[in-house]
């Protein structure tokens, strides 16, 4: 077992936390004056760009603020916000990150965290609910090492093993644990909880799995959890195939514009209809690869490094502007 822990640890295809953090601290020692003057630029670029249209059209997708919005009294400054950065979340460094290149006193709201509802007054969130009147939820991408994990998956749909893999921690999450109660014991499916401190039965209770040990898979589970299901990303960007019912939350990766049965393999919200739809795909692969297709054209769209750092930009700049 402590063989295993310690494989893992080294083999998790997770993105680097040492690294992550090393950039995040290196990124403090620029100064925030050179770069308030550089934002004009960056955003006259942005208008210069073939894709301007799609650039804009994923900014108020992220901000959809129409107008004027008063902030409440209690929001606080970016300089304030800044003081955490110092020791601070994923979540301090990634607004960091984007929120350096405007002025320290612009007021704003943040929620950091899991947020599943809309907040009263407009505020900047990693998730948000898929709901009629989400407009005060605005999407940066945050948490980024954990959510945003892309693969490079060299073996073909037809070669993986057939059977529906699920590894996540169930406790709290009671679709997780209908999913569990559903499908353990079922030789279709490799299911287990990975949590260190559950509730569920010990027979439920398994080790973690590397990334790479999922795409041996040709099915993957993608259950939501707090807010999304956080391997949606590397799932569809792989050759297995993401299955899942349909999202009721999003982030960065717009989750919300995702086509059931199109990028992803869509099954009813109490999963009592996963095995019929396995072994249908399973039995129609061109379909199957079709979908794999798909979801990969989906996820090329995130990789311009440089592109999506306008659109961040943009998303606040749009955000400053409504909000006072």
């Amino acid at each position: 077992m402590m063989l295993r822990k310690i494989y893992y640890t080294f083999h998790s295809g997770k993105n680097n936390k040492l690294w992550y953090y090393f950039k995040a601290y290196m990124r403090l020692l620029t100064p925030r004056f050179i770069l308030r003057r550089r934002l004009p630029s960056l955003l006259r670029e942005l208008e210069a760009r073939p894709d301007l249209d799609y650039i804009r059209e994923r900014v108020d997708y992220y901000c959809q603020l129409k107008g004027p919005v008063e902030l409440a009294a209690s929001c606080e400054t970016l300089r304030q916000a800044w003081k955490r950065v110092c020791g601070g979340t994923v979540y301090d460094h990634d607004t960091y990150e984007f929120t350096r290149y405007y002025d320290p006193e612009k007021r704003w709201g943040f929620l950091p965290g899991d947020i599943v509802t809309v907040p009263k007054c407009p505020s900047v969130v990693k998730s948000r609910p898929l709901c009629d009147d989400n407009v005060n939820s605005v999407v940066l991408k945050l948490d980024k090492i954990r959510h945003f994990i892309f693969v490079e998956d060299t073996i073909p749909f037809e070669e993986k093993s057939f059977k529906v893999l699920f590894r996540g921690k169930v406790v709290g999450k009671d679709s997780r644990k209908q999913f569990m109660r559903t499908y353990f014991g079922n030789p279709l499916f490799d299911v287990g909880d990975v949590a260190r401190r559950t509730d569920s039965p010990e027979e439920w209770r398994t080790g973690k799995m590397t990334i790479r040990e999922h795409l041996d898979y040709k099915f993957i589970m993608a259950i939501e959890g707090n807010d999304v299901a956080s391997n949606l990303k590397w799932v569809m960007s792989s050759n297995s195939l993401a299955v899942m019912p349909r999202p009721t939350c999003e982030t960065w990766f717009m989750e919300g514009k995702l086509i059931p049965n199109y990028h992803y393999v869509e099954v009813k919200p109490d999963f009592s209809d996963v095995e019929e739809r396995v072994r249908y795909y399973n039995d129609h692969p061109e379909e199957a690869k079709a979908i794999i297709a798909h979801a990969h054209d989906y996820v090329s769209q995130f990789k311009d490094k440089r592109r999506e750092k306008l659109i961040s930009l943009a998303v606040l700049d749009k955000y400053f502007r409504l909000v006072h």
